[in-house]
């Protein structure tokens, strides 16, 4: 089997992963879906409203981080997420009958909105550990990509799937599809053998959640990560806001035009996500992927036609895609087994539990100065903490940074903890 794919040599992995894209695939068309709705069902175009339900969907990751992740490592990841799936399935199709009945109010999403937003906090960090589970030490890495590209052909796909279903036959049948998508994950879960599993060591007893916390404190290799990780993710990663205040407000462009910009940017996470399964993750990397993300973000904002943005959606993707997935391994590959659930669950909280607050607050920025600024403060903000943590490090961290332009030009990047585990250079 190619290298890129390997992973998918591993049955319970296959049938998950298998499961995992179908589900991808309806959860991009309930989010265009959703932002369609709130838009210019429920609204007036208010990118506020639309900033407030991206951030009822992540404020739980924030606020429930680390029981999350003491779930995680005290009971079995299959039988949470069995349990997580069944609760999106059911609030999933409660959006789609509410709107499909015509009865749908603004609260409503805000209510759904926070209920998914539970239910996914408690999911990702089992979700994420489940990966070593599933497969060996050699295979982590790659299975990791591989979840990032089935993501992303979600992407690919779902938006404008979305776009021509709710052009054709209204914004509820795209709901209907997507409570339908998390049947295949359940199925999925079901028809696992159990015993190729591998579980990771039970937490037990108390304290857990200061034990992961101290640990966290210990690592300067996660805090590095976790901090660039924020900044990409509270301030660069609103695309569900921006793209739809993009091309309403400044393009003027229907349902079909906007879905197709989150098929669009997927083209380049798609690519990202399988080079990324096809080598190491190393620091370099991840910083080099940011550096593309400030260049490409600043040609978003200041694109001058609706065809220019969508190309410049690609190099975005993939440059952002490259950093989550190489970030996301990093952290992965060098944590105790033991630790994993709880490691993950501070990272998804990193990640996604600034949303809450970054969400409204670029909403705010497209109904005060324009939806170009809702992508700059992101290309400012992302491009200031590269600098000022690359600087900060080098100082406090014994960081190397070293060009080679013998063969071809490389940057190396090395940064010396001696007293932890080793994460590829």
């Amino acid at each position: 089997m190619s290298p890129t794919f390997h992973s998918l040599g591993i049955p319970n992995y296959r049938r998950y992963a298998s499961g995992a894209l179908v589900s991808n695939i309806g959860t991009w068309m309930g989010r265009v879906a959703q932002d369609w709705l709130v838009l210019t069902v429920l609204t007036d175009h208010s990118a506020t409203a639309l900033g407030i339900v991206t951030g009822l969907q992540f404020l739980p990751f924030l606020v429930l981080a680390p029981w999350a992740g003491m779930i995680a490592d005290r009971f079995p990841k299959r039988q949470i997420l069995l349990v997580t799936q069944t609760a999106l399935l059911v609030t999933a199709l409660a959006l789609a009958v509410l709107t499909g009945a015509g009865v749908v109010e603004l609260w409503h999403v805000y209510a759904l909105a926070l209920a998914q937003g539970v239910a996914t906090a408690i999911d990702n960090p089992s979700r994420q550990a489940f990966v070593s589970e599933m497969v060996d030490h050699d295979h982590l890495a790659n299975a990791v990509a591989l979840n990032s590209a089935s993501f992303n052909l979600g992407r690919l796909i779902g938006p404008g799937v979305a776009g021509l279903l709710i052009a054709w036959f209204g914004i509820a049948p795209a709901f209907y599809v997507n409570a339908f998508t998390f049947v295949f994950v359940l199925i999925a879960l079901l028809s696992m053998d159990p015993r190729s599993l591998t579980p990771a060591p039970r937490a037990r007893g108390k304290g857990q959640i200061r034990e992961g916390l101290r640990y966290v404190r210990r690592r300067p290799d996660l805090i590095l990560i976790m901090s660039l990780v924020f900044v990409l993710g509270t301030f660069g990663m609103n695309f569900q806001v921006t793209t739809a205040l993009m091309s309403t407000q400044v393009f003027d462009k229907g349902p079909g035009e906007y879905g197709l910009l989150g098929s669009i940017m997927a083209i380049g996470s798609l690519t990202a996500a399988l080079l990324s399964a096809r080598r190491q993750p190393r620091l370099r990397v991840l910083v080099l992927a940011l550096v593309g993300f400030t260049v490409s973000t600043a040609l978003l904002a200041t694109a001058p036609s609706y065809e220019l943005f969508a190309v410049y959606l690609v190099p975005t993707g993939l440059s952002a895609l490259t950093a989550l997935t190489t970030a996301n391994a990093m952290v992965q590959m060098s944590v105790s087994p033991a630790m994993r659930g709880r490691v993950m669950a501070l990272y998804m909280a990193i990640f996604m539990g600034g949303t809450p607050f970054g969400a409204p607050m670029i909403g705010w920025i497209g109904d005060a100065w324009g939806a170009r600024w809702t992508i700059a403060i992101g290309t400012i903000t992302v491009g200031l903490s590269v600098g000022a943590v690359v600087l900060w490090v080098a100082r406090r961290q014994n960081v190397a940074v070293t060009f080679q332009t013998q063969e071809r030009p490389r940057v190396r990047i090395r940064l010396d903890r001696p007293t932890t585990p080793e994460v590829a250079k």
